[in-house]
C-alpha cells in the first residue's frame, strides 16, 4: 500500500492511466498535472497546475514515457496547455523524491543529479523491456500483415539484433512458419539462434543476406540498414524499424528507391496501451513500495 504518500503525474498518454489507477487503488494521494481534458475523471485523483508548491509536496513524480525534451517541455495527450519542467521545478522537489520516466533525456538526468533526486528509467530495466516485447512483437506482426501481400508463414524474414525485443520477435516469427535469419554481433546471440533452430549471421555481413528478403525487422538503435544495404534489397521488401528514433534505416535513400520502410518505435503504447500501462504500473508501484517504505522497514 502507498497510504500517506503523494504521487504526482505530469503529462503522458493512455499508458499513464493504468499507473494512476494502480496508485489510487493502493491508497496514495494522487495529483494530476496536464490531465484536464480527460473524458472520464478519475475518482480519487485531483487535478493540479504545474507549480513548485505542488512539486514540493511530492513523494513521487511520474513523467511521460518519453520524458521531456532537452528544454524540459512535457507532452500530454490530455491537455492543450504548454507544460515545461524548469530547473526551479526540479529544485522544489524534496530530496527523497523519486522520479520515474521511460527514457530520460540528458536534461532530466542532469537536473536529477544536481538536485540529488533518485531517477528511474523504466525502459532500461530488463523486466520492463521483456514484458514490453510482447505488445511490440504483436504490433510488428500487425504492421507486417498490413503492408505486405504475402503470408508471414513461408516468408523470408531478417531480424536485426537479438536483444530483449529481437529475441521475442525472432521466436514468434519462427513459430508461425517464417524462414528467419538473425543478424547479431556477438557469439552468445549466435549460440542462442542456433539453439532456437534459426540461421544467424554477423551484421557486418548484412549485404550478403538481404537480396531475397521479404521482411526486415530492425531492433538495433544505429544506422545499420544504410544506403549500401538498401541498394541490394528487393523493391517489394518491407522494412519495419522498431528501434528508438531516429531508427536504424537510411530513410531518404529508401524513399528514393521506392522501398517501404516504416519507423515504428513505442509500439506498446500504440497497439496495446492498456497492457503497456499495466506493465509500467506493476513495476512502478513495486519500486515505490520498496523505496518509500525502506526506512520504515529497517
Amino acid at each position: 500500500m502507498l497510504t500517506g504518500k503523494h504521487v504526482v503525474f505530469l503529462g503522458g498518454d493512455a499508458r499513464q492511466l493504468e499507473v494512476i489507477k494502480s496508485c489510487i487503488q493502493m491508497d496514495a494521494k494522487v495529483s494530476l498535472i496536464g490531465f484536464d481534458n480527460l473524458q472520464s475523471p478519475l475518482s480519487g485523483a485531483s487535478l493540479k497546475e504545474l507549480t513548485t508548491e505542488v512539486l514540493s509536496m511530492a513523494d513521487v513524480l511520474v513523467l511521460p514515457i518519453i520524458g521531456t525534451d532537452e528544454k524540459g517541455k512535457v507532452s500530454s495527450v490530455f491537455t492543450s496547455k504548454k507544460l515545461v519542467l524548469t530547473e526551479e521545478h526540479f529544485q522544489s522537489l524534496p530530496e527523497n523524491c523519486l522520479v520515474f520516466v521511460g527514457m530520460a533525456k540528458d536534461y532530466v538526468r542532469e537536473q536529477c543529479r544536481q538536485n540529488g533526486i533518485q531517477l528511474y528509467e523504466l525502459l532500461k530495466r530488463d523486466d520492463v523491456a521483456i514484458y514490453n516485447s510482447i505488445p511490440t512483437v504483436e504490433g510488428a506482426l500487425m504492421m507486417a500483415i498490413q503492408h505486405t501481400d504475402i503470408t508471414i508463414h513461408g516468408s523470408e524474414c531478417i531480424v536485426l539484433g537479438m536483444g530483449r525485443c529481437g529475441l521475442s520477435l525472432a521466436r514468434t516469427l519462427h513459430a508461425i512458419g517464417a524462414r528467419v535469419k538473425v543478424g547479431v554481433r556477438n557469439t552468445v546471440h549466435r549460440a542462442r539462434a542456433f539453439e532456437m533452430g534459426m540461421e544467424s549471421f554477423d551484421v557486418s555481413e548484412l549485404k550478403d543476406y538481404v537480396r531475397t528478403a521479404d521482411l526486415i525487422f530492425n531492433t538495433v538503435p544505429a544506422l545499420i540498414v544504410d544506403a549500401s544495404v538498401l541498394a541490394l534489397v528487393p523493391h517489394d521488401v518491407v522494412i519495419i524499424d522498431l528501434a528508438s528514433k531516429p531508427g536504424g534505416v537510411d530513410y531518404p535513400f529508401a524513399e528514393k528507391r521506392g522501398i517501404k520502410a516504416i519507423l515504428a518505435p513505442s509500439l506498446p503504447g500504440i497497439v496495446a496501451p492498456k497492457t503497456a500501462g499495466q506493465i509500467l504500473a506493476r513495476t512502478i508501484t513495486r519500486l515505490m513500495t520498496k523505496e518509500l517504505f525502506r526506512e520504515e522497514s529497517v
